[in-house]
């Protein structure tokens, strides 16, 4: 009776544990089916989204100075003040720049009293000239008779040689004043009485008014887009400002963000541009802000790496070469309607472009 109970169990606990093999088998089976499935299905839709963590926040940004030397006179804005185009920044002192414009005006009227009287000079040149012709007239008048009366005996040719001489001074200061009003005439362009607009002394002096102006105009710093003021300490009444024209940098200015146009670059793996173009939506992320989420689009594609423009050629020709893959500028643009008013340039960001492709099984082969 034991022993037959003892068989029972046995076989019985062999059944069990065939059993439990079959279902451990049957379990790694599905298992293994099913990452397999999970890897397919994941490598099939793991082509479709680019992602990055290399991307910062970009906008416009400008130290603003002047074309204009000259001591600064007034400072009008605040660290950190939100401005629009064309509000004033600060101020050069403008006295020499309205000394020079006066100076200027002056030219200008000096300028135009001259050419008024080289006309006045050239009517008074024809009007000698038309006496010197009279006095041409009466030295060949004067000369003819002598020619008669030497025929006849009536006088000495000492007298006749004078006459000529005196003739041909006559002629010759005729000839000399008529030049004289010739080149008088080309100086007033060709005619009296033009334009003032049409000589060219007039157009040099009103330039050089016009320049002076504008110069005492560019005394006033506006800003050129909107945006918001930084670095304001550097520059403070009395400082000097250097002219970008006169200097390589300039000496003093304000630095400018844009408040509106901002937009994140990207550095994107090469290989990962296979199926980015302009236009695809993109998610960012800044790390300011890790619980908002802002819709992008990308704009742009650099037509270039960022080393390609390096002053020192990353092309290596010795034997030890090794491929490097390259990263390329993105450029995403804030969708309309979000509000990145708290958004700084050069905050870190992330984005994940999707390009709407899909892997294939075909891809494998």
């Amino acid at each position: 009776m034991d022993t037959l109970v003892t068989d029972r169990t046995l076989s019985s606990l062999k059944e069990k544990g065939t059993k439990k093999r079959v279902l451990g088998r049957a379990l790694m089976l599905a298992g293994l089916i099913a990452l397999i499935v999970g890897g397919a299905v994941f490598w099939l839709s793991g082509g479709r989204f680019v992602s990055t963590d290399d991307a910062y926040v970009e906008a416009p940004k400008l130290m603003v100075s002047s074309d204009v030397s000259g001591l600064v006179s007034e400072v009008d804005v605040k660290e950190g003040q939100l401005v629009k185009q064309g509000d004033v920044l600060f101020k050069l002192d403008a006295k020499p720049f309205q000394i020079a414009v006066a100076n200027a005006q002056s030219k200008l009227a000096e300028t135009e009293l001259t050419i008024r009287s080289m006309e006045q000079d050239y009517k008074r040149m024809l009007s000698d000239i038309q006496a010197q012709e009279a006095q041409v007239q009466l030295a060949k008048t004067t000369y003819d008779r002598q020619l008669g009366l030497i025929k006849i005996g009536g006088t000495a040719q000492q007298n006749v040689e004078q006459a000529r001489a005196a003739l041909g001074t006559a002629e010759a200061q005729t000839a000399s004043a008529r030049q004289q009003a010739d080149v008088q005439l080309a100086k007033l362009g060709g005619a009296i009485g033009l334009p003032l607009d049409r000589h060219p002394e007039y157009l040099q002096a009103r330039a050089a008014l016009d320049e002076a102006k504008r110069q005492l105009d560019h005394t006033v710093v506006r800003a050129p887009f909107d945006g918001v003021v930084t670095q304001v300490s550097s520059l403070q009444p009395g400082a000097m400002i250097v002219s970008s024209m006169a200097a390589f940098t300039p000496t003093s200015a304000v630095a400018l963000v844009s408040s509106n146009e901002k937009w994140v670059q990207a550095n994107l793996k090469e290989t990962d541009l296979t199926y980015v173009h302009p236009g695809e939506k993109a998610e960012i992320t800044i790390d300011t802000f890790p619980d908002r989420k802002f819709e992008g689009t990308v704009n742009a594609i650099a037509p270039a790496t960022g080393s390609s423009f390096s002053v020192l050629p990353q092309q290596n020709t010795s034997a030890n070469w090794v491929k490097v893959v390259q990263r390329l500028p993105v450029r995403v643009v804030f969708d309309p309607g979000q509000d990145v008013s708290q958004v700084r340039a050069c905050m870190s960001a992330s984005i994940a472009i999707d390009t709407h492709h899909t892997r294939k099984l075909s891809d494998l082969y």
